[in-house]
């Protein structure tokens, strides 16, 4: 196994751990999880694993949605260009919704896909297939029909609530099988579709469902579609329990800097408010913004679509206090040159997750908006996007860190990359980084083999990034195992896009990685060896590729190669060689 010897030397100016904060945080969350706390820790024999468990808080999302949503109900929740919407409305739409999807035969643990952008209806159908016991299954908005059509698929989904882009998707199709209601559509397009609304189906529901079945904390909840390293999207299947407890971790942390803030005087706003400018349908989108906003009365402004300029309108409008997207959000406001004519003072927190965050944008934070702090989280769709995080002052001493384990559910190690049951390596040392907490989902929706490599028992989740832990137990991502590309949060399969490659009849070899980008984090770039005597321009390949794929799947840049694509001894291309050749051409074409 190879180790990073760089990762083990000191480094200047990083001041020693733990930190002043810290400490603070750890004796607040020690008061907060302590017996008697408003959120105790106690332990649970979890499918199979002896974990720590909230002894007290809700451990299904009926019970999670029912309690949060009666203790913020006259709060204003959801803000949609003209529309305003408190917890109650929203509440009493979930029950409606609800009731139309029981009236229409689900039942409890059938699978329900939403696949929409952002609207209010995302929301309030979530919440309403969560209460009634049956499985939210979000889809990827930016899928293609054939996308839409494997998830569909491979979930077993027998209802989909869509909005009128994805509908029109759907109905493209030449054999969906399942009934689709439809969001912001007109009666016209709807009825040319072949679809009902769900407007006319609410408008003619009862109030709530008539019966609700008994809901256990094993039962499972959501099937999130993730990209790995093969082409065809794996479901990650959370229980109820794994999504209670993930919302609640975060709590935890978002409790701990507010008492740490009242007590350094500087008072709690009225109400926390934050943009919602990620998409729902992503883990970030619906466990810590959505469910927990729900969980501390936070009012959500929503974003349709992100901009840049129309961001920094609402955070001044509406007085946003916490602004969360994937790294290339917060630098599109740094750079925005309408930046200074908003005023952002009610801004306090500017976080990113999703993807790496460059370390020299962090003191651009500081700089850009002062006053504001900086915060980075990790996580994956596994684990309910709860890991690691670092905030404010730690974040400043530590930039090119994910932060440390987070409390009070959470631990991380390192492990031999090479697979197996999990055995901790030492601290500095380059291994595959694990994640265990009751948060983790169970596994892989119908695939057996991909759930036995990445969850090994103990409670354990392998997480394919390559990463190593310093002496106070801080993360540090230095690379990644799974052949993945990042582009602003999304992940990309290089499989993926190869196979889209090879099917061009001039492609003979294809290799697909990243390239760096300092907006996007990373783009894709394709090197391809041609067909001998075959004649094939970028442009052609381009929209070629384009047909089949995402447009975020898209190479961003191809070269062609005069001679066949390096190999290894296996016989397989060289990619880590060509990844690296590339990559440096890239940069200095970039700076040409």
């Amino acid at each position: 196994m190879k180790t990073d010897e760089t990762a083990t030397k000191p480094r200047p100016g990083v001041s020693p751990m733990p930190s002043a904060l810290d400490q603070q945080l750890d004796a607040v969350v020690a008061a907060i999880t302590a017996p008697g706390g408003p959120l105790a820790v106690g332990r649970a024999t979890v499918l199979g694993a002896d974990l720590p468990v909230f002894a007290n808080g809700p451990a299904t999302m009926r019970d999670y949605l029912a309690f949060f949503f009666a203790a913020n109900g006259p709060k204003e929740f959801l803000v949609y260009e003209g529309e305003r919407l408190t917890f109650a409305d929203v509440h009493a739409q979930m029950l409606k919704v609800a009731a139309v999807l029981q009236d229409r035969g689900i039942a409890k643990g059938d699978r329900v896909a939403i696949a929409m952008r952002n609207y209010p209806e995302w929301v309030a159908a979530y919440c309403g297939v969560l209460h009634l016991g049956a499985v939210a299954v979000p889809m990827n908005a930016w899928w293609k029909s054939e996308e839409l059509a494997y998830g569909i698929t491979h979930s077993g989904t027998r209802l989909v609530i869509a909005d009128e882009e994805r509908a029109r998707r759907l109905a493209a199709l030449p054999k969906l099988g399942v009934p689709v209601l439809t969001v912001r559509t007109s009666a016209e397009v709807a009825a040319s579709l072949g679809f009902e609304r769900l407007d006319d189906a609410l408008a003619t529901a009862v109030a709530a469902p008539w019966y609700l079945p008994p809901v256990s904390p094993d039962d499972d909840a959501t099937i999130m579609y993730t990209s790995g390293s093969t082409g065809e999207p794996k479901g990650a299947v959370s229980t109820q329990r794994a999504l209670a407890s993930g919302s609640l971790n975060y709590l935890v942390t978002g409790l701990a800097l507010l008492q740490l803030a009242t007590a350094a005087g500087m008072p709690a706003a009225e109400q926390q408010v934050m943009l919602l400018n990620v998409p729902l349908f992503h883990i970030t989108g619906s466990v810590p913004v959505l469910l927990v906003s729900i969980a501390i009365g936070r009012k959500m402004v929503v974003m349709h679509k992100w901009d840049a300029g129309d961001a920094l309108r609402l955070i001044a409008a509406e007085k946003a206090t916490y602004f969360v997207g994937v790294p290339t959000m917060s630098l599109e406001l740094m750079n925005h040159p309408d930046r200074d004519k908003y005023d952002l003072s009610s801004l306090i927190d500017i976080s990113s997750g999703g993807a790496p965050r460059p370390p020299e944008h962090v003191a651009r934070i500081g700089a850009a908006f002062p006053g504001k702090h900086p915060v980075q989280g990790y996580g994956l769709t596994e684990t309910n996007g709860v890991g690691a995080g670092i905030f404010r002052d730690n974040y400043l001493a530590k930039p090119d860190s994910t932060g440390r384990a987070a409390p009070p559910l959470v631990e991380i190690g390192i492990a031999d990359p090479a697979g197996g049951p999990f055995a901790p390596l030492p601290a500095e040392t380059v291994g595959e980084v694990c994640i265990r907490s009751v948060a983790n989902c169970r596994g892989y929706w119908r695939n057996e083999k991909a759930t036995k490599a990445a969850f090994v028992g103990d409670g354990w989740f392998r997480t394919g990034d390559l990463g190593r832990l310093d002496a106070d137990g801080y993360l540090f991502i230095v690379d990644r195992k799974k052949d993945i590309i990042i582009r602003g949060g999304e992940n990309i399969s290089c499989q993926e896009v190869e196979s889209a490659l090879y099917a061009h009849p001039a492609v003979a070899e294809a290799s697909v990685f990243g390239l760096p980008d300092e907006r996007l984090g990373e783009v894709v770039g394709a090197v391809v060896y041609r067909k001998p005597g075959a004649h094939l321009e970028a442009e052609a390949l381009t929209q070629f590729v384009a047909r089949d794929l995402a447009s975020f799947k898209v190479p961003a840049h191809i070269w062609f190669a005069a001679e066949p694509l390096p190999k290894l001894g296996s016989a397989k291309i060289d990619k880590v060689s060509l990844r690296g050749v590339y990559r440096a051409l890239y940069a200095a074409q970039e700076h040409v």
